[in-house]
């Protein structure tokens, strides 16, 4: 059985055996429910290549499945409807931030995030980077995923607002049971949200044992 840390089982989780995609060979790795795997690694060195293998994205040997499920045995789209992931440009589509925000998703936006109720009445144009950061992760929970890919989700905010965003997005990854793997290049952001840590050696992956 594949286990996420020593003697730990893992029964419902995000699962890479032996994925091959770019310069990566042979990625194995479980991401559980409810917990965080960051990923971290030179530039270049296909962390962000992996998550979009992950998402169905990107073409890629090995196997990858959710919850039991295998990756190939579903449409793409609905693959994406589980395994949502967040990029570091998030993707806008319509003008308007609302139209973003199917049913009543936009009115129940957290406080957390720190924007005003009249957000949803505003252009995308007018959004900073950090903004539509912020907004991209409430975009991606309100679609009720079962496994998220991060992809240095809090890059363009400051350190106030980062750990704000961390600590709202922990609470929401543990209460949701969503398994998570969050691309980080933050020792310090590492060690406050992940349960594990896997950094990109050359072809391969190793798991990172306490501090960086």
């Amino acid at each position: 059985m594949v286990r996420s840390c020593p003697g730990e089982p893992v029964l419902k989780a995000l699962l890479l055996e032996g994925v091959r995609v770019g310069s990566l060979d042979e990625v194995s790795m479980a991401v559980p429910g409810g917990q965080v795997v960051c990923l971290s690694g030179p530039s270049g060195s296909g962390k962000s290549r992996l998550l979009r293998a992950v998402a169905d994205l990107e073409p890629h040997g090995g196997s990858i499945s959710l919850n039991g499920t295998d990756q190939l045995s579903l449409p793409a789209h609905q693959w994406r409807r589980r395994v949502v992931m967040v990029p570091a440009d998030s993707q806008w589509w319509f003008d308007d931030v609302a139209a973003h925000f199917p049913g009543t998703t936009g009115d129940l936006l957290p406080p957390a995030l720190g924007f005003p109720p009249e957000v949803m009445g505003w252009s995308v144009s007018r959004l900073s980077s950090g903004e539509r950061q912020r907004l991209a992760l409430w975009r991606a929970l309100a679609m009720q995923p079962e496994a998220l890919l991060l992809d240095e989700p809090t890059a363009n905010l400051d350190g106030e607002t980062t750990e704000t965003i961390e600590i709202w997005l922990l609470e929401e990854i543990r209460r949701r049971q969503i398994a998570t793997l969050w691309v980080a290049h933050d020792p310090a952001q590492i060690h406050r949200v992940a349960n594990a840590h896997y950094r990109i050696y050359g072809a391969r992956l190793e798991p990172v044992h306490g501090r960086d």
